[in-house]
């Protein structure tokens, strides 16, 4: 298999890293995916840093042994705790993307002088992994976050696009954490399945940013700079989706996203 032609590598611990992919697929047509969700450890939120390395880690090597030329960590939490990790895991065989850098880059470049929310997991907002990725690139921008747990076991669940979710999300939009921000950054890649909830509670006055598009653009241009990319609007086979614990709804929710021919299989890595 020529080089261009190996699939990319993706991964998260459930159906969040599944926005990533598919502005994967809508940025460029022509790849083919291999995605592990890791829903047996499902969240990693709430998950120490030394397991999120673990399964990091494990995960990666699964993906490259499979002849992923890429991986791409679809996972803020993981991205902020394993980074580091996976990139020497990885070492000169693909390279690593991670979701939290293009954020940092975009927001730096676009919102410089600006107040910029960020909502995430537990883990992801006690690392401050944004607060300090903007800051390196552009003290001006003034970082606000908050840590909003419950938002992605309940997007996890199909429960959102309700009265009751539309109270939860509200709940946190008007913490006072968040007061004065102009854009906002969705710091877990679950929250654009509930994007225009939060815009339609925070109106035209704050900027609901798209990270799976961010990413995604990110990975294009690297890709493209390395000889990597494939051309053309047809992948060479057809995506492959593993998951940890098999589920019903994210065979489903895969299905809804992408809507072609795809392989879901349970892969218990760490019974192996």
């Amino acid at each position: 298999m020529s080089r261009t032609a190996r699939p990319i590598g993706i991964f998260d611990s459930g159906i969040g890293g599944l926005t990533v992919a598919a502005a994967i697929r809508r940025h460029m047509p022509g790849e083919r995916l291999l995605y592990f969700g890791d829903t047996e450890h499902f969240p990693y939120g709430e998950k120490s840093p030394e397991a999120i390395k673990h399964y990091a880690i494990r995960i990666t090597n699964f993906l490259i042994d499979r002849g992923c030329k890429a991986v791409v960590i679809a996972c803020n939490t993981a991205s902020a705790q394993a980074t580091a990790e996976v990139e020497l895991t990885a070492g000169d065989r693909v390279p690593v993307f991670n979701v939290v850098d293009p954020i940092a880059e975009h927001v730096a470049n676009k919102w410089s002088g600006h107040t910029v929310g960020v909502i995430g997991t537990k883990g992801t907002i006690a690392s401050r992994v944004y607060v300090k990725a903007i800051s390196r690139l552009d003290r001006s921008v003034k970082v606000r976050s908050l840590a909003t747990p419950l938002l992605a076991p309940m997007i996890e669940e199909g429960f959102y696009n309700n009265t009751i979710s539309k109270a939860v999300i509200r709940g946190y939009l008007e913490h006072r954490n968040l007061s004065g921000m102009e854009a906002l950054v969705l710091g877990c890649t679950h929250y654009p399945l509930i994007r225009r909830e939060v815009e339609e509670i925070l109106g035209s006055g704050v900027k609901v940013l798209d990270p799976p598009a961010i990413v995604a653009r990110h990975v294009r241009g690297e890709l493209e700079a390395r000889g990597q990319l494939h051309q053309g609007d047809t992948p060479s086979g057809d995506d492959h989706f593993f998951l940890s614990d098999l589920s019903d709804s994210f065979a489903k929710s895969a299905r809804r996203f992408f809507r072609r021919s795809m392989t879901v299989e349970e892969m218990r890595l760490w019974d192996q």
